[in-house]
């Protein structure tokens, strides 16, 4: 080492006593040192006198500008007097006792602990080594070893690892001299070679001689050695060492001594390091099964629950949480096969790809037939050696929802397109104009010369609407157990006039709209014949029926006008009798049988929803399982509620709780029910007949996805989703009914299947309910139910096999508990508010129906779907104002929207939004004619027909995905996706590409509604990539739209907005109309399932209402867009706009609102735990902050949101829709 020249800092006197000592010393340095040794050692003495009576000694040493360090490590190096050596120790702990790990830092980048370690090895030449030089040593290197990344490389590589295991195996009753040696062996180990090496050296078994029983003597010692086992048995390998040595029971019972016996708590730093060591080991498969076989499930769970009462144990419980649910056994799905229970058998395989692959197999569906036959045998899905967990140490306990889209958004970095000719836009067409000129009957408006239309008195017409009848079974037909309720009479109401329905139309889709057609409007009552609690209404004499089970439902006697509950008329319909309305002055009839079952007259606050034509429409729509039921949510229709819900607050330990109960199924089995009380798979009926005591299950209906419910405990139920249609995943969306309930018990619900590493029903979104009882009490309306909701990893996987090689992997429990009100109800649970494909063709048959003569509408059948259900597309535009050249030239020369939703069954939000959109667009206002005079939309509602009828979540009966299917889609397989793209490139051809293409989603995993674009410099900018100045040249014109929702509604979030262009979503709409259709302004807009978290909604949960107002603003922020881009400037509609819907630019409330990235996520009073693998730390939560972190969000004006709706803002929901739709006279 080069010898070191003083220098004094400024400020500190060069002639202080330090300063002189350590001159002294320099002027030893090198030979002094050897041929002055007492010199050396006087010397040394004062320094270290002075540097433990004087605290500004110790600074004046470590100053900045000093070469105080350098000194003393060059003085160390060079002498070899042991006193003189044992000085400079003494002189450098102390001065490395204090600065915070300053000084530790300092003293490794002067090379200090190379020179330890020298000395280290030097020492262990002497025979005996001189013990107080290795005690010095060793304690220096504990103190700055964690500082020092390459220590236990250096340690490697001078041999001090065995010097260090050497001496710790000569000293073991040693204390004063063990302690530090296991200091600094638990700093080796953090490197894994030297940890292995170690273990080969003995390390483990010299560990457990150390680890001692329950003891208040030297505890110390024992933690330090339990942290350094814990180090050491990271590594598999040593892992493995331990458990063929029988060490895996030992730390079982050095934990249960430890816990029976520290009753005061104060060592629990030490039961900690023994679970982290169990963990460790557990992370191998054997270590798993060593840990099963000693019995550790029952000792952790025992004394788990022990310290549950106790908040300060809880990182002992979590870290035994972890330990135990990993240790779990893996269990495959109690299913016959992961494969949907139904199949398609479809009649075009390419000879290539996913389908080819699935079909080249044995299926592992069964048709309807196949159902009512033997059995399948053929199991495709069983657990198998290759599936391991022991490497899954990613995901951890304390991940929160900001952590989970971090981690989404390293991931998002790794996949932005790099190619920069992908990037580009194509130049040669993709298809010749004569393959695509088929499409000009999709496009009449642009030929039309509306010559035999007339524009000065124009009326419509419709066919006058027949009469639905439905027979009701007699009471001798309902089961045994029903109890017959009041007998009650058939009203006639000739007081109280009928509520006016509005005119249906009842034709299917046309594919050409003549526009001499006129329209009568009809106004008759709907009649309908309705019994006392039927077992359910046959639609027709062969199938269709619509379920009602349960007990019968009493209603007041009809002696009244019609009665309103809560702004919804309800209609009394007595069995045998007239639909007539409940009338005042009827008098009773003595002899009809059944109870007056109330059904709710929502056509007042619905207009574009009727029971009758949704009857129709479910009879045309064809389901792969031949669906004879309906559900009675479609049927009544759901009514938003007049308040908004609030996200729910998560309570601290609801998910410790629930994991718990699943390790207590295993610890006592025999508590356990395990009984079958629903099963797709059964051959014949799915639904189990019970004694009463379980709920009855089904979701045999339109939409509906529920494979199998078990019952666990009395009030405990494991629900399994069926997978999607020819797929053996994609199991999230879920939509069943159930009953035979008990009022005011509380039963809880687990979804055992769930695929996604985590959801918003972490982050307070609730499941829906719908209840029969209340919506024929006034109430038909969906709701947010459900409490202790957790979403987290469980004990069933997925085998290699049937993941086709790939490791297997863990399912996810979503688990809730709910309470019922009524007896005797009906009631449904959906993931997300249901909108069934007969939904959409009732809602556009009203929507043509009421039609205004200025709206030109035409519904076309795009194409037929894989499952036979047609695919409907719409025209909206205004009609020109008269036949004039002028007027026809300005009609055609519109530009066009095009719009699309429903592409993902399970994202029903998107048709909500879709038909918010179709409802403004169908508006009699100013803002909705201004808009269709500036634009032509075409729209295709709902994309993937069969998906939703079937009840899958994100596939077509082909099994795939159809938004990934849009650069080379297949007539045969995607018929949707083939002719809704063939529209865009027709476009295309004829120089008349969209202005905006926008595609409708949901998205599980972050609040808000927000927008994913496309942008050739952003994605440049964000992949780090070179480009030419060329390519860096773009318009922001595409950042228009989404800035103008961000503005105007409050549930848009422009900083959760993206234009990044990544590989794997190549094949999406956005970015194939982008790159070759050319539209710049190409979208998705995905919207939340759970809420909002900025915003005027911040802290609510998403409904209906919010997001129908989503589509209305969206065709506001068209109009607005028409305004920037030139096309038009009205400035007369400025105040009428804002008047309407709020223009204004949002207040946000001071804390940051708008991106899950941001820190703005109520903080829960539990870390959230969704993987099978976590860390035992466990973060300390401020319960205050929590609490303000969750409050109210403020309104536009500052003030607070209501949690109930103002009556005129409830009444006037359709305010937001410009208008309620009306029908022309």
């Amino acid at each position: 080492m080069n010898k070191p020249k003083m220098a004094s800092e400024k400020g500190v006197p060069s002639n202080s006593r330090a300063q002189i000592l350590l001159a002294q010393l320099e002027k030893l340095t090198g030979d002094g040192m050897v041929r002055d040794p007492e010199m050396a050692r006087q010397i040394t003495s004062k320094l270290l006198h002075l540097i433990q009576t004087q605290e500004k000694t110790s600074k004046e040493v470590m100053s900045k500008g000093t070469s105080g360090m350098e000194v003393i490590l060059s003085s160390l190096e060079s002498t070899r007097d042991i006193p003189t050596i044992l000085n400079i120790l003494c002189i450098l702990s102390e001065l490395l006792t204090l600065g915070k790990g300053r000084r530790a830092g300092v003293f490794v980048s002067k090379g200090g602990t190379a020179v330890l370690l020298r000395i280290l090895i030097s020492a262990n030449k002497e025979f005996p080594p001189n013990e107080e030089l290795m005690l010095q040593v060793h304690s220096l290197l504990a103190k700055v070893g964690p500082k020092d990344r390459k220590l236990g490389v250096k340690a490697r590589l001078t041999g001090a690892l065995n010097v260090t295991i050497n001496l710790i195996k000569k000293n073991l009753q040693n204390v004063k001299l063990l302690l530090p040696c296991l200091q600094v062996l638990r700093v080796y180990s953090a490197n894994m070679v030297n940890a292995i090496s170690l273990g080969n050296s003995g390390a483990i078994e010299l560990m457990f001689k150390i680890v001692a029983p329950y003891s208040k003597k030297n505890t110390s010692l024992i933690k330090v050695s339990v942290d350094a086992l814990v180090a050491l048995l990271k590594s598999k390998t040593n892992a493995r060492r331990a458990v063929e040595g029988s060490y895996v029971s030992t730390l079982l019972a050095l934990y249960l001594d430890w816990h029976r016996n520290d009753t005061w708590h104060r060592h629990t730093v030490i039961r900690k390091g023994l679970l982290a060591c169990l963990r460790n080991v557990t992370n191998i498969k054997l270590g798993r099964r060593a840990f099963t076989k000693a019995d550790g499930m029952r000792i952790l769970y025992n004394s788990s629950s022990e310290c549950l009462s106790v908040r300060t144990l809880d990182p002992l419980v979590n870290a035994s949480s972890l330990i135990m649910r990993k240790c779990f056994p893996k269990n495959r799905l109690p299913l016959p096969t992961i494969k949907s229970a139904f199949h398609y058998q479809l009649e075009h395989v390419l000879a290539s790809g996913p389908v080819a692959q699935r079909y080249s197999q044995p299926p592992g569906g069964r048709t309807q037939a196949q159902l009512c036959s033997e059995p399948l045998k053929k199991v495709d899905d069983v657990v198998d050696d290759s599936d391991d967990n022991e490497d899954t140490e990613a995901d951890t306990e304390n991940d929160t929802e900001n952590e989970e889209d971090e981690k989404e958004c390293r991931s998002l970095n790794d996949d932005i397109e790099k190619d920069i000719n992908k990037l580009h836009p194509q130049k040669i067409p993709s298809r010749p104009y004569e393959e695509l000129r088929v499409y000009e009957k999709f496009f009449v408006e642009l030929s039309e010369d509306f010559q035999g239309y007339n524009f000065e008195s124009p009326t419509t017409s419709s066919p006058a609407q027949s009469a639905q009848s439905i027979v009701v079974p007699t009471p001798q037909a309902l089961p045994p157990n029903h109890i017959t309720a009041p007998t009650a009479q058939n009203v006639s109401n000739a007081s109280a006039p009928a509520p006016t329905i509005p005119p249906l139309q009842l034709e299917t889709s046309q594919f050409g709209k003549d526009f001499n057609t006129k329209e009568e409007a009809h106004n008759q009552p709907v009649e309908q014949d309705w019994s006392q609690a039927p077992e359910y209404v046959s639609l027709n004499a062969d199938e269709m029926r619509v379920k009602q089970k349960g007990s019968p439902i009493s209603a007041p006697k009809p002696t009244q006008s019609p009665l309103l509950l809560e702004g919804i008329a309800i209609r009394c319909l007595a069995a045998g009798g007239g639909g007539s309305d409940c009338g005042s002055e009827g008098g009773e009839d003595e002899g009809s049988e059944g109870a007056v079952l109330e059904v709710p007259d929502t056509a007042q606050l619905l207009p574009l929803h009727d029971l009758d034509l949704y009857v129709e429409m479910v009879k045309g729509t064809k389901s792969v399982p031949h669906y004879t039921e309906v559900a009675y949510p479609d049927y009544f229709g759901h009514v938003p509620p007049t308040y908004r819900e609030s996200l729910l607050e998560r309570l601290y330990g609801v998910q410790r709780s629930k994991i718990f109960q699943d390790i207590e199924r295993l610890i006592h089995p025999n508590n356990i029910m395990d009984k079958v009380v629903y099963d797709l798979d059964m051959p014949s009926c799915p639904v189990i007949e019970s004694d009463g005591e379980s709920l009855r299950f089904n979701s045999k209906f339109e939409s509906g996805n529920l494979r199998k419910a078990i019952q666990i405990r009395k009030y405990e139920y494991d629900l399994i989703l069926n997978s999607d249609i020819n797929s053996n995943h994609h199991h999230q969306w879920f939509y069943f009914e159930v009953s035979g309930m008990r009022v005011g018990t509380m039963y809880r619900f687990n979804i055992i299947n769930c695929e996604k590493s985590n959801s918003q029903f972490n982050y307070g979104m609730q499941a829906l309910m719908y209840s029969v009882q209340e919506a024929i009490s006034g109430r038909p309306r969906w709701v947010r139910t459900g409490t202790d909701i957790c979403y987290y990893k469980n004990n069933f996987a997925r085998s290699s096999i049937a993941t086709g090689g790939q490791k297997g992997k863990s399912y996810y429990t979503m688990t809730f508990s709910t309470s019922f009100s009524h007896k005797d109800d009906v009631c449904y649970f959906s993931y997300h508010y249901p909108y069934t494909y007969s939904s959409l063709k009732m809602h556009l048959s009203k929507l043509e129906a009421m039609r205004a003569p200025e709206i030109y509408l035409r519904q076309d059948v795009l194409c037929e779907t894989l499952g036979g259900n047609s695919c409907p597309f719409l025209t909206i535009t205004a009609m020109p104002e008269s036949n004039s050249s002028d007027h026809i030239c300005q009609f055609r020369n519109r530009p066009f929207i095009f719009l699309s939703a429903r592409v993902h069954p399970g994202e029903t939000n998107a048709s909500w939004v879709m038909k918010g959109t179709l409802e403004f667009l169908m508006g009699t206002s100013l803002l909705a004619a201004t808009l269709r005079e500036a634009y032509i939309f075409k729209i295709v509602p709902m994309l993937n027909p069969d998906g939703v009828v079937n009840g899958n979540h994100r596939c077509s009966l082909s099994g795939e995905d159809l938004n990934r299917q849009w650069q080379n889609p297949n007539p045969e397989l995607h018929p949707t996706i083939y002719h809704t793209k063939s529209l865009l490139q027709y476009l295309a051809h004829t120089q008349r590409a969209p202005l905006v293409f926008c595609d409708y989603h949901g998205h599980s995993r972050k609040k808000n509604v927000f927008m994913y674009g496309c942008s050739l410099k952003e994605t440049i900018w964000q992949s780090n990539i070179s480009a030419a100045s060329s390519d860096l040249q773009e318009d922001l014109a595409y950042r228009a739209l989404p800035k103008i929702l961000s503005q105007i509604a409050p549930a848009f979030s422009m900083a959760s907005c993206s234009f990044v262009v990544e590989r794997s979503k190549e094949s999406t709409a956005r970015v194939v109309v982008w790159r070759e259709i050319g539209v710049q302004r190409s979208y998705t807009m995905e919207s939340t399932v759970c809420g909002c978290d900025q915003g005027k909604y911040k802290g609510f949960q998403i409904g209906t209402r919010e997001l129908e107002e989503m589509g209305a603003q969206f065709c506001v922020a068209l109009l607005r867009l028409k305004r920037m881009t030139g096309l038009h400037n009205h400035q007369h509609l400025l105040d009428l706009e804002s008047d309407l819907i709020g223009t204004q630019p949002k207040v946000v409330s001071s804390c940051p609102t708008t991106y899950v990235m941001d820190e703005d996520e109520p903080s829960f009073l539990e870390a959230v735990d969704y993987s099978a693998e976590s860390n035992d730390d466990d973060t300390e939560v401020d319960l205050e902050a929590a609490a303000s972190a969750a409050s109210i969000a403020t309104t536009e004006d500052g003030g607070e949101v209501p949690d109930r709706l103002s009556d005129a803002e409830s009444n006037n929901h359709d305010a937001w829709k410009s208008e309620p739709v009306t029908s022309s006279q």
